[in-house]
């Protein structure tokens, strides 16, 4: 077998200029049915690895469509109206309100975001724009190493650190509180999507033009000037991607918050009351549903509405990147 290339010709007697049409032909001397055994193989594996690609999109929508299976018993004889602002939470009298568990995830994620949002952004232009060469290759590492720790050490380590810290604020501002509250919840949490909106500011930071940079310092802007007005506006959209990201990882957290947050029931009205967020509902009881009407059915939809979230949250947050490279492009 051998490889024979073809060049475009502007006409006859003239000879072949090198063009981008350059034509790779297959010369072969086995016999034809040999060929097309080898067609017959290419084929069928494009259209295998094809079927391999379209599994992991077609398991989001397996799992949509099995939630929503599993969920339909209780929408069938109480309104989603009534299911999501309800207060009351009583399976066993048949009471199935979430307002409680999907205030305190807000609560929780909420308090996380105003917290991790600009230590991450200031995080990630320091690296970007003032740090070292040296040193931001040593800190990079380290930010993936807190991406790549346990939840559960998270938790270990805010019911150690953290809830004593909140039990002794709330004491010093005289407010009753053990400690394990909202509060607790969002610093934990917060510190857990630290990673995740550094890792992608600064990639988002890394597209910004160095002769966008040069532009504005050889105009007369210092370092934070370049950053504020430069840096930072050009990547807009990136940082709003990366926020989004954050905020579905904060979403659908489960074991570090569950840890530290109380798992009250409770409309939270404070920062120092305890919470129950819907990844806690879930993680607590569902090994109990089995002996109370219609329980397997609320815990699968409150296992739809935090997969439809995060779902939402991914979706807007890849949109918004590919619009972002779009436009650096």
């Amino acid at each position: 077998m051998r490889f024979r290339l073809l060049q475009k010709s502007d006409g006859v007697g003239k000879k072949p200029q090198r063009t981008d049409g350059i034509l790779a032909v297959l010369e072969t001397d086995g016999p034809a049915p040999s060929r097309k055994r080898r067609l017959i193989k290419d084929l069928a594996a494009r259209r295998f690895l094809f079927g391999l690609t379209l599994v992991p999109g077609l398991l989001v929508f397996v799992m949509l469509f099995g939630l929503f299976w599993k969920a339909r018993a209780i929408l069938a004889v109480k309104p989603l109206g009534r299911l999501l602002l309800g207060t009351t939470w009583k399976p066993s009298q048949g009471e199935f309100g979430m307002l409680a568990f999907l205030a305190g995830t807000l609560a929780v994620t909420v308090v996380a975001m105003v917290i991790a949002v600009p230590i991450s952004l200031l995080t990630a232009v320091t690296l970007s724009e003032y740090a070292p060469r040296r040193m931001r290759h040593a800190a990079r590492p380290m930010v993936d190493l807190l991406a790549g720790l346990p939840s559960v050490v998270y938790g270990v380590w805010g019911v150690l650190v953290i809830v004593p810290f909140v039990e002794r604020l709330a004491s010093m501002l005289g407010v009753s509180s053990s400690g394990y509250s909202i509060l607790a919840g969002g610093i934990v949490l917060a510190i857990m999507v630290f990673p995740t909106i550094i890792h992608v500011s600064l990639e988002v930071f890394s597209s910004v033009s160095k002769d966008l940079r040069d532009a504005a310092l050889s105009l007369g802007a210092n370092r934070w000037e370049v950053a504020k007005k430069v840096v930072l506006r050009k990547s807009r959209q990136g940082i709003i991607a990366a926020v989004v990201l954050g905020l579905s990882r904060a979403f659908g957290e489960t074991m570090a918050v569950l840890m530290v947050v109380g798992n009250i029931p409770r409309v939270p009205k404070s920062l120092f009351d305890p919470g129950y967020p819907l990844p806690a509902l879930l993680a607590n009881n569902y090994g109990e549903m089995m002996s109370v009407p219609l329980y397997d059915s609320a815990l699968m939809l409150a296992a739809l509405i935090l997969m439809l979230v995060v779902l939402t949250f991914n979706v807007a947050a890849r949109m918004i990147l590919i619009r972002a490279e779009r436009t650096a492009g």
